[in-house]
């Protein structure tokens, strides 16, 4: 099956789950209004209103998908390449970039995915720094908003600077709540324009993300080839590890220290690392 299909059939199955969600929630409502018991009414109404919100999820997972899939079809009949499924997710947002981080136990970046080369430089930015919205909205289990140049580099000393030096003065960052006790990680919005916000439509949108792409029924967590796990830098992780004789930990510190002394990548420096280029240490 193509990828466009594949999105197509997925938005198609989130719809289906929408519809039945919502048949559901209309049941309950229903029973709520032909019981004369008030405890047995909120019960219904507080189902409900649960059915609801798996129900708008859905409808959000699918718009996504379907947008993807025009974007396939859109790319394909002009021969460019391939769109990447968060730029739909910053066009369902209303912001110029986003990006969705995976996070492990310890606060370490597992996995990024962002719609465009701003967002991506701002996530490696924070993987480098290991400071930032992402960090503070798992920390924080709730939205963080920084907005303007002086805000930013107030909140964020090290990072707040460099975030401002991409032209950026706009800052949103939705957890991605799992569960009541698991946060995989967090999804961030950029602009490059101070603005006020509202945050349903985005904590719609991760919602949709966390329990439907990610985790969902049929779910995608490589956002069809555009989710980063920096295999390579990991890898030369290990590499210099060995060299060296020091912790792999160490190591990816190290990496970390060189890509933003010299202003590139952690892409960059770890192809050097394994290419053996003995003077980069």
């Amino acid at each position: 099956m193509g990828v466009a299909a594949l999105a197509w059939r997925r938005a198609a199955g989130a719809r289906e789950r929408a519809r039945r969600s919502e048949d559901s929630a209309e049941a309950q409502e229903l029973l709520a209004a032909r019981t004369t018991r008030a405890k047995m009414r909120d019960v219904h109404l507080s189902v409900a209103a649960s059915h609801r919100r798996v129900a708008a999820r859905h409808l959000s997972s699918a718009r996504l998908q379907e947008s993807f899939a025009r974007r396939l079809a859109e790319t394909a009949r002009r021969r460019d390449p391939r769109p990447l499924f968060m730029t739909g997710v910053a066009e369902a947002c209303g912001v110029r970039s986003a990006a969705l981080t995976l996070v492990g136990h310890d606060h370490a970046q597992l996995a990024v995915a962002a719609s465009d080369d701003t967002s991506r430089a701002a996530q490696e930015l924070e993987f480098i720094l290991e400071e930032g919205p992402v960090r503070d909205a798992m920390d924080r289990r709730g939205p963080i908003v920084a907005t303007g140049p002086s805000m930013i580099e107030t909140r964020w000393p090290g990072y707040g600077p460099e975030l401002v030096g991409l032209g950026l003065e706009f800052v949103l960052a939705v957890p991605l709540e799992a569960t009541r006790d698991q946060c995989l990680g967090a999804l961030t919005l950029y602009e490059s324009r101070p603005r006020p916000m509202g945050y349903g439509a985005c904590a719609e949108v991760a919602e949709a993300l966390t329990h439907t792409v990610l985790l969902g029924p049929d779910p995608e967590p490589e956002l069809y080839g555009g989710t980063d796990h920096r295999d390579t830098v990991h890898q030369a992780a290990g590499a210099h590890s060995v060299r060296m004789g020091g912790s792999v930990q160490d190591a990816l510190a190290v990496i970390k220290a060189r890509a933003f002394a010299e202003g590139v990548s952690t892409e960059a420096i770890a192809q050097r690392v394994l290419a053996d280029s003995g003077e980069l240490f």
